[in-house]
């Protein structure tokens, strides 16, 4: 009789126990940017030499339990006072937001007098490069006019019964899902919703990183259908930014994403293309126009204005297929 009324009388009390500890536990961890107006100063802890003139760049969060709170496809802006004049520029993280407790950057270091075209090299890079372990920045964000929401439903899932869904598209090879992105026209506008099947990426040098963010979101949902294709350019072969880790996703997702590259300057025995974006390489190694294709861009100015917009307008991509950072 005792044994049943201590069973009575602690159950509920463990119930109530357990029930308090689920009330008090953040299900969500801490964001570090919740005011996309407010700076946030942010310890460099790691230095990495990934080549001649890249550097990853670790720093720290507030805690261990932050994440930074950056949605997959949006930027930050880092912002210093260098020569006495504030300098502001946007970064895209290289780590995941399911990274706690550090976010890590990836950047070209414009060296001083090495670039004809920039003699006095670029100024926040340079800064960054002459950070110490300790030294703070502010980062600032989120920024941007493009979130991949991840997979969401197709348009055709509605109408179909559930228990007949998994069954349809093991039968008969269908996506039920597609890849969904919100993207404004323009900062103030209301984001628009488009479902793809396919993304294309076109990116140039450091134009790698919002790519990668989005590529790594994707291929992490193996639920997830959507297929990514990268066209990469840059000068020479020293120049490809990342390459090992995009080729390992390449290798762990066969069918899912596929990368080109092509370079200015190539080695001799080079397997890629060589040469400016052009029709060709769009064609080939690029999903084609049709409504549920997304192609993304971001690198030099030049190349978007010059070599990705008006091969993609030959090709009959429209300006809904497409979007540039």
């Amino acid at each position: 009789v005792s044994l049943q009324l201590s069973r009575v009388v602690t159950y509920p009390i463990w119930l109530i126990y357990t029930t308090i500890l689920r009330l008090f536990k953040n299900p969500h961890p801490a964001i570090t940017l919740k005011d996309p107006e407010v700076k946030y100063a942010l310890r460099l802890i790691d230095k990495e030499e990934v080549s001649h003139d890249t550097r990853r760049f670790r720093f720290a969060l507030p805690s261990m339990d932050h994440v930074l709170g950056l949605p997959i496809g949006q930027h930050i802006y880092l912002s210093a006072r260098i020569d006495g004049a504030l300098v502001v520029r946007p970064y895209t993280p290289v780590s995941s937001d399911d990274d706690k407790g550090f976010v890590d950057l990836v950047v070209k270091i414009y060296f001083r007098s090495v670039h004809p075209k920039f003699p006095e090299g670029g100024k926040m890079s340079q800064y960054l490069e002459s950070l110490k372990i300790g030294d703070t920045i502010d980062f600032r964000g989120p920024s941007g006019l493009l979130v991949y929401k991840g997979k969401g439903k197709a348009d055709c899932e509605d109408a179909i019964y559930p228990e007949h869904r998994f069954l349809l598209s093991s039968m008969f090879s269908i996506s039920l899902f597609s890849g969904e992105f919100a993207i404004r026209p323009e900062k103030k506008a209301e984001p628009v919703t488009k479902k793809v099947k396919y993304v294309g990426m076109i990116a140039g040098g450091t134009g790698i990183t919002p790519m990668l963010q989005i590529i790594r979101a994707i291929m992490k949902d193996k639920d997830d259908p959507t297929v990514c294709q990268l066209l990469f350019a840059n000068q020479t072969e020293k120049d490809i930014l990342l390459r090992s880790e995009l080729e390992e996703i390449q290798v762990q997702n066969p069918g899912r994403f596929k990368c080109w590259y092509t370079l200015d300057k190539a080695p001799e025995n080079w397997d890629y293309s060589q040469g400016f974006v052009n029709q060709e390489m769009i064609r080939d190694h690029l999903p084609p126009p049709q409504n549920d294709v997304l192609i993304l861009m971001c690198g030099p100015p030049p190349m978007i204005q010059y070599a990705c917009i008006p091969n993609l307008d030959k090709l009959g991509y429209t300006k809904d297929m497409r979007f540039a950072f």
